[in-house]
């Protein structure tokens, strides 16, 4: 068995220590001189050469040719397969969005942790070799989450009654945050749900207004490290305002009308960013979105607030919440929820 993994690769800036990293023997290197090479050179390739993973260089100067090439090589069905990991030069969360819209496998930010890099492209590798030994198999009903209709049910009621009584608090918050800061009331993002389901998601507003431009010059505070989690201890982007909302769990008051439209429970798992849920996709982690989407959970009750929380513990948590969540649970989370809202910490 050949276990030779082809990579063909656009490099600039960055091409020395990429060569240095990826000099055994294991890995065949192939360069494209120029981004209009890289999809003429996918058209040609052999059918032994179609687990082939494509790596490329994403600089702000080159974005556009980027995008347009990597569309190029997705909307052709001989190449669309192809797997694609883009090496941003820049953090930039619109690109990462960008890319998971399109199919690109996986994004890496400068500094490139190329042990990291070159593990992923083993098992996307794999994965893919798999992948189409398999494609002949009978078909194996896909297991989809359901929210059970007691849960379901009283998530309606009580989201209810809980946005018709507190109407007066939101008016006054609204104004609150128009008087402290520039921006809209709400912030709103795209989160991932159940079953990798994608949602807009409602919050008040606790940062100043383009805090999300920010986070490539915050990213070694971060306090899970360099992890899929992002999150920093007294975060410089926080209003005054924002602040107090924040440690009173005021700002997460909007995701009341998540849960009525039934896209997330009071209890359950955090929905992620788009760029913290493509990071969890292997099967050690992902059971996470087996379960349901929650405005509280598990993890809240236990490690909110405390900032020697792990990357690993919070995983963990929504894993089992996932494998093992009923009704007397979610009454045990829900009371125990109050104590907690109020954080010690700045996180």
């Amino acid at each position: 068995m050949n276990n030779d993994i082809n990579v063909l690769y656009f490099i600039n800036e960055n091409e020395d220590s990429f060569l240095e990293a990826f000099k055994s023997p294991e890995f065949k290197l192939r360069q494209a001189n120029h981004l209009s090479q890289l999809s003429s050179i996918a058209e040609n390739f052999s059918l032994s050469e179609m687990n082939s993973t494509i790596l490329i260089e994403v600089e702000p100067e080159n974005l556009h040719n980027t995008i347009h090439t990597a569309k190029t090589i997705k909307n052709n069905w001989y190449t669309r397969n192809l797997i694609i990991i883009f090496l941003l030069t820049k953090h930039d969360s619109k690109i990462i969005n960008m890319a998971i819209e399109m199919g690109i496998n996986d994004c890496y930010i400068n500094p490139f942790p190329y042990d990291d890099l070159k593990e992923r492209i083993r098992f996307l590798n794999t994965f893919s070799i798999l992948k189409s030994q398999i494609s002949n198999m009978p078909a194996i009903p896909k297991k989809e989450f359901r929210i059970p209709v007691l849960k379901r049910v009283t998530d309606v009621i009580i989201s209810a009654v809980a946005l018709i009584f507190l109407s007066p608090l939101f008016l006054i918050v609204a104004i609150l945050i128009k008087l402290d800061s520039k921006g809209s009331i709400f912030y709103t993002s795209k989160r991932v749900g159940t079953g990798y389901k994608i949602f807009n998601f409602y919050k008040f507003r606790t940062m100043r207004s383009g805090a999300d431009k920010e986070v490539s010059n915050l990213l070694q505070n971060n306090q899970y490290g360099n992890a899929a989690f992002f999150k920093l201890q007294n975060d410089p982007r926080v209003t005054k305002l924002g602040n107090f909302l924040r440690n009173t769990s005021i700002d997460e008051l909007p995701q009341l009308l998540n849960i009525l439209i039934g896209e997330m429970c009071l209890v359950g798992n955090r929905p992620l960013p788009l760029y913290e849920a493509e990071l969890l996709t292997t099967n050690e982690w992902s059971s996470r979105f087996l379960g349901p989407a929650g405005l509280t959970g598990l993890w809240q009750i236990t490690k909110r607030g405390k900032k020697d929380m792990s990357e690993i513990e919070r995983k963990q948590l929504d894993n089992y919440y996932a494998d093992n969540f009923s009704l007397y649970m979610d009454v045990k989370i829900i009371l125990k929820t109050f104590p907690a809202l109020i954080q010690k910490e700045k996180v």
